[in-house]
């Protein structure tokens, strides 16, 4: 599912990995105290604005339990995200504290200002880097 949606959407599928590891664990049940759902951990308004985009009229809450549904939302949005600001740092950002921090933010010309938000981008650039190198020793060893 990972490295489908990661070329589909032209991801680093370690990137993706890294999304899901630390916004879930890989639980497809994980709910957070804001509401959103499953392995990327998508809030429900946010996953039905994608569905309408992506030409979906038939989208359920529940469906975010799917994690083949969730990973493909997940993996749009976050493609969107990396398009928006041209940024993995910035996007992350945005993905863990909304966009509408980070554009205030970089209207004001500063950085990342959730304490919060910078140790979840500097998480998922770590686990992104452990992803890649597993990946790696397993095309190897393949």
């Amino acid at each position: 599912i990972i490295e489908g949606h990661a070329e589909n959407y032209d991801l680093d599928p370690a990137l993706l990995a890294a999304v899901i590891y630390r916004e879930s664990r890989f639980d497809p049940e994980a709910v957070s105290e804001a509401g959103a759902i499953g392995l990327m951990q998508l809030l429900p308004d946010t996953a039905k604005g994608i569905a309408t985009y992506t030409g979906g009229s038939k989208f359920r809450v529940e469906d975010l339990r799917d994690p083949e549904l969730n990973v493909r939302y997940g993996a749009f949005y976050l493609r969107r995200l990396l398009d928006k600001y041209g940024d993995v740092e910035l996007a992350l950002a945005a993905y863990h504290a909304g966009q509408g921090n980070v554009d205030d933010w970089l209207a004001r010309g500063e950085g990342i200002l959730f304490p919060e938000t910078r140790e979840y981008v500097e998480d998922v650039l770590r686990l992104r880097e452990i992803y890649r190198d597993a990946h790696g020793l397993a095309r190897a060893r393949a």
